[in-house]
Parts: structure tokens; C-alpha cells; sequence
């Protein structure tokens, strides 16, 4: 059956910013809905997560995708906002905004791409995650920070990267019910941040390394790989959840 999706403009609040993006609501009774954060210079209309959204309301999951401060639609100075700290509040924000509603279901999953899933990680606990779906995900900022002075995508006018440091080894033990996709070619998230992430996670977890994928997944098959297992993994943990929920509690 196919499932028809209404696109809503939703403005929320974040420690004073005004942030935008864009709720894909399948028309059905509260679905679950997942959470999307876009990596350090990208915006919620990046070609991944919009796909992704469009596919996940297609099978009867909403998808929130929104600009972070300092990004795309969204208030704030790129330069003076940016933070994992500051990320993590604008996620945890944007998923007490659909709770305070009606739209949605409880159930929340997590995307993040790049930075956006270290911002994932590290707010999955505080936000009791029903499932979590990352790329290219830093577990620190030291090799990032490494590769973008050798680019000259850091300078004094764009980024501050004594804001950016962090490290979120110490969150990824209460991490569970994660995907982790990973290009084994990665020049500014090496692999091994992926293998660290899933060696230290708790099942249910997944691994997915793409052969000689890069850190844009320019390779189309595995596009199609990463849209296709997403959303299985999505909507497995979620039926999983609807069915515990409906079975008859003992007297």
C-alpha cells in the first residue's frame, strides 16, 4: 500500500536560536519519527538525508531533517556557534519539540552524518534512542581538525577549532541499537573511528565498511546500499518495539 507524505515547515527554539528544517509525514496515526544531524558544513537539504527522509515516510516513518545553528536556514554565526556541545542541545531540542507535539509517535530514531554522528552518539543516551543510524562518525576531532588544516578548510574567518575539540570515547559503552556505515577509503574519518565505535557499542549493532568508499559516499551502489539498509534497520527496531508494546501484560 502506498503510503502518501505531507512536508511540514516546523521554526523551533534552541538556547535562543532559531532553528528550521522540514518534517516528511507519512499520512498515518503517529508514526515513529527519526532525527537527522547534517554534518560541520552541510545543511538538512543534503542529498543523503533528503533521500533518506523521502524513503524512510515512504515506509511509514517520519523523518525530521533541520539546519543546526549557524547553518543553511537557521540563526546564528557559523564561526561563533559551532560545537559538538552546541549540536548536541539543537538535537536534543529539535526531539523535545516533536514530543511536546502530536504528530509523532515516542519512538525516535537518530541519523548523523560525519559530525552529525558524533552529535548522535553523544545525545543517544539522553534521549533513550530507539535506533541510531551514523556515517563516517568521528570518535574525535584531533584527526578532523588534522586534515582540514592540510586542506585550508580551516581559517580564522570560517571556524574556530578550539571550539570544535572533543572526544566521545566515554559515551560509546552506553551506545546500542546502532548501524554504523563506514567508507574504508575515508580521508577525513579513518575507518578505524567505525571499528572503534562498534567494538565498544552494545548489541543490537551492525557494521557496514564500503569497499574504497569515500567520506561523501560518491559511489551510487553504495547510496543505494545505505538508504536500503537504513531503513530496514529503522523500521526492524520499530515493529520490534510496537510488538513488545502490544503483547498482553501478565496479571
Amino acid at each position: 500500500m502506498k503510503i502518501n507524505t505531507i512536508i511540514k515547515k516546523i521554526s523551533f527554539d534552541s538556547d535562543g536560536f532559531l532553528l528550521k528544517g522540514f518534517l516528511h509525514l507519512p499520512e498515518i496515526n503517529q508514526p515513529p519519527v527519526v532525527v537527522g544531524s547534517h554534518g560541520l558544513f552541510s545543511s538538512s537539504s543534503s542529498p543523503k538525508q533528503t533521500e533518506l527522509a523521502r524513503k524512510c515516510a515512504a515506509q511509514g516513518i517520519a523523518f525530521f531533517r533541520f539546519d543546526h545553528r549557524g547553518c543553511g536556514a537557521s540563526e546564528g554565526v557559523f564561526k561563533d556557534v559551532t560545537s559538538l556541545e552546541a549540536r548536541c542541545s539543537d538535537l536534543v531540542n529539535a526531539v523535545k519539540m516533536l514530543r511536546a507535539g502530536n504528530n509523532t509517535k515516542n519512538q525516535i530514531g537518530l541519523f548523523g552524518s560525519s559530525l552529525g554522528g558524533a552529535v548522535c552518539l553523544s545525545a543517544a543516551n539522553e534521549l533513550s534512542a530507539d535506533a541510531i543510524v551514523v556515517f563516517a562518525a568521528p570518535v574525535r576531532s584531533k584527526t578532523i581538525i588534522e586534515t582540514l588544516k592540510r586542506t585550508g578548510e580551516i581559517n580564522g574567518a570560517s571556524f574556530d577549532k578550539k571550539r570544535f575539540w572533543f572526544d566521545i570515547s566515554d559515551k560509546l559503552s552506553n551506545i546500542r541499537n546502532v548501524l554504523i556505515f563506514q567508507g574504508d577509503a575515508d580521508n577525513l574519518v579513518p575507518a578505524a573511528n567505525a571499528r572503534e565505535i562498534y567494538q565498544m557499542a552494545r548489541r543490537p549493532k551492525r557494521l557496514i565498511l564500503q569497499n574504497q568508499g569515500d567520506h561523501l559516499m560518491s559511489d551510487k551502489k553504495h547510496q543505494h546500499q545505505f538508504i536500503k539498509e537504513s531503513v530496514f534497520w529503522y523500521r526492524n527496531l520499530f515493529d520490534r518495539i510496537t510488538t513488545t508494546e502490544n503483547q498482553p501484560k501478565m496479571v
